[in-house]
């Protein structure tokens, strides 16, 4: 019965794009929080715990492929489950 609430440990890298080596799909099975520099974020593709920095979107501007063109910004990363 508890096997259905346990939740996987959050890996230190991890990206929402399935293309990616970082990619965990059972992560997303919940909803995640992450939280960078104190502020809640809800844009953030990819985040490094260790390096401490996210990528999110560049405002609306996307690569030849359609996917949105992703800045890096340093700080400090919190993830968390909701």
């Amino acid at each position: 019965m508890n096997d259905t609430l346990t939740k996987p440990p959050l890996p230190d890298h991890l990206a929402i794009d399935a293309r990616s080596p970082h990619h965990v799909a059972a992560v997303f099975q919940h909803d995640i929080g992450i939280r960078f520099n104190g502020n809640e974020r809800t844009d953030v593709e990819e985040y490094c715990i260790s390096e401490g920095w996210i990528r999110v979107p560049a405002g609306k501007a996307v690569d030849r492929k359609g996917q949105p063109l992703l800045i890096k910004l340093k700080g400090r990363v919190e993830v968390y489950y909701r």
